[in-house]
């Protein structure tokens, strides 16, 4: 089994669903823990741990909040996670994460066993890629974005979709052979080769019971690995300076106070779809992107409570509705 070395020591899990409380841990320590399917992981339990792992700012932010929300600090991460979900269409799903574990083990060059692919014991997949592919990727306030806009690049190259939420900073990711509270199945790994051939039913019926495996030791870096995520880095910089650089553009319009709020520190229930809406619509007259709209706002939205499709939907109808020129 690997040593796990992290970028950051601590993390967070949850025992219970996504209201409980986020527990501060060794997050390499916990991981193993369910990999292991140790006893002490309580496996018959729905469980997460955070999708990103936190410097010693962290953990004195959790003790003198008592949240993890407004966490503004470094993260890091040894994978890159990608969340598959196709809704109430799982063989998609299924297919559509065994499309993009294979076009990622082709681009960097791996036999697909480096990966950590996961039946997340409801309707979607998980696939960790190894970020020691990519060479350095040192832990820094923006690294989540970073994340989201290689794994955008990745899922859109590879022609599957994907959910982009699961890139904020304090987002709970479900843990490793944890028990779903509704199909009653687990998060269980799969080999590549499982993953490419068994069925939707027989990948559910190995779900039925929790599973120790070996955690993959981290691959050496890809050239090619390491070219996307400079790249990404990069567009995410470029993005940043857009935003400082079109405060007002050439028709006069602005980054309104409000938006920078939202962007900020996010809603309160009630206001949230609207001043999203709101937020979305702002910048983009102002000349952001949609890409940069996104990136923007996301994080801020989902840590208000919206649920990742009407993060989605509220963004692309300011956006759409700056482009038209509508009345707000």
């Amino acid at each position: 089994m690997s040593d796990l070395t992290m970028p950051c020591r601590y993390g967070f899990r949850i025992v219970g669903d996504c209201r409980e409380e986020r527990r501060l841990i060794d997050w390499a320590a916990a991981f193993r823990a369910h990999a292991s399917c140790d006893q002490r992981a309580d496996l018959n339990r729905e469980a997460y741990l955070s999708a990103f792992t936190f410097p010693d700012a962290f953990r004195r932010h959790l003790d003198e909040n008592g949240t993890t929300k407004a966490y503004a600090g470094p993260c890091g991460a040894a994978w890159l996670w990608f969340d598959i979900d196709a809704d109430d269409k799982p063989e998609r799903g299924l297919n559509e994460s065994r499309r993009l574990a294979a076009f990622v083990a082709d681009r960097y060059q791996s036999d697909g066993d480096e990966l950590l692919l996961f039946f997340s014991g409801a309707k979607g997949f998980h696939i960790g890629l190894p970020l020691s592919l990519c060479g350095s990727t040192s832990p820094a306030a923006g690294f989540h974005g970073v994340c989201r806009k290689l794994a955008a690049g990745l899922a859109e190259a590879a022609g599957v979709g994907i959910d982009a939420g699961v890139y904020d900073a304090v987002r709970a990711f479900r843990a490793p052979n944890s028990r779903h509270p509704k199909s009653g199945l687990h998060k269980r790994r799969l080999s590549f080769d499982e993953l490419l051939h068994l069925s939707l039913d027989g990948i559910r019926k190995l779900a039925a019971a929790p599973a120790p495996f070996d955690i993959p030791e981290p691959p050496p870096m890809v050239d090619r690995a390491a070219t996307d995520w400079r790249e990404a880095v990069e567009a995410v910089e470029r993005e940043a300076a857009a935003l400082a650089d079109r405060k007002t553009n050439r028709d006069g319009s602005t980054v309104t106070r409000a938006t920078l709020a939202f962007i900020r520190d996010g809603a309160a229930n009630g206001d949230r779809h609207r001043l999203l809406y709101s937020a979305a619509r702002n910048l983009a007259e102002s000349g952001c992107s949609p890409s940069a709209v996104h990136a923007l706002l996301s994080e801020s939205a989902l840590d208000s409570g919206l649920p990742p499709k009407d993060v989605r939907r509220q963004i692309d109808c300011g956006i759409a509705d700056a482009g038209k020129g509508a009345n707000p």
